[in-house]
């Protein structure tokens, strides 16, 4: 175990099914900061995201994934979780007959055994509910079962102010919002990080376009095609993709390559 703090990737190649996917990539995510990977439909974001979640569809071929220094290539994961980390899902599945109270309860017990009495958990939820702007009748309703977009999305906010990981990972949570959904969303995870318990949580945010990022602001933009993460700029490279598109920096790209 090193002493380096973040959730880092160093040079980690992942194939499906013997058809390398990812091809060497180096990324850091320091505690506090928000980083956005964008690119496009088949670059290998999401991929990325389930291989540092443990999926167990995708071969790590080479490389590593640390979490403030802890290896979590050889974890499960549900160690990953409690080591500190948390994946937002672009689809959330619905879970019909579970309570969204008790998920949350099975999830922080999951993640954090025995760290607060019933009593101490019903006033963090309650807490969490208001900090996120949402209506405790949330709490009755089953998992995702018959959620809007918004409200799914908005759920995983919850869940993920409950858990309080060290880093999370969101995977195209923009996915499938209109403008007032994605607002409310952005709104929730601002509020979150301006929270006392979620100021020094890193995140990954996967996304094809910008429109995200002006709810959620980036410190640092990656640009990732075919695999590769071909270029790192600050928040002004996210509004240059959505000026020219991504076919200016598959270019710029391919031309330092040559």
């Amino acid at each position: 175990m090193s002493n380096a703090r973040g959730l880092i990737t160093r040079d980690l190649r992942v194939a499906v099914q013997g058809n390398e996917i990812l091809k060497g990539i180096d990324l850091t995510v320091e505690p506090g900061r928000v980083h956005a990977l964008m690119g496009p439909n088949g670059s290998g974001k999401s991929t990325l995201a389930f291989t540092i979640a443990g999926h167990p569809g995708y071969q790590v071929e080479s490389g590593s994934v640390t979490l403030d220094g802890e290896e979590m290539l050889e974890l499960a994961p549900d160690k990953r979780a409690k080591a500190g980390l948390f994946l937002s899902f672009q689809y959330p599945a619905a879970i019909p007959g579970v309570s969204v109270a008790n998920f949350l309860r099975t999830a922080r017990q999951s993640v954090r055994p025995g760290d607060l009495t019933p009593a101490k958990f019903r006033q963090l939820v309650f807490e969490k509910l208001d900090v996120l702007d949402m209506d405790p009748a949330f709490l009755g309703r089953y998992v995702n079962d018959g959620f809007s977009g918004g409200e799914k999305k908005r759920l995983e906010m919850l869940q993920m102010a409950i858990l309080a990981p060290k880093y999370a990972i969101l995977d195209e949570t923009d996915s499938g919002l209109d403008v007032d959904a994605l607002q409310s969303v952005g709104r929730a995870a601002t509020a979150l990080r301006e929270s006392d318990d979620g100021r020094d949580m890193g995140f990954l945010v996967i996304t094809h376009y910008p429109r995200i990022l002006r709810h959620l602001p980036a410190d640092v933009v990656h640009v990732m095609m075919d695999g590769r993460i071909v270029k790192t700029g600050g928040p002004d490279l996210a509004e240059r993709i959505e000026r020219e598109g991504y076919d200016t920096i598959r270019d710029e790209a391919a031309a330092a390559r040559a």
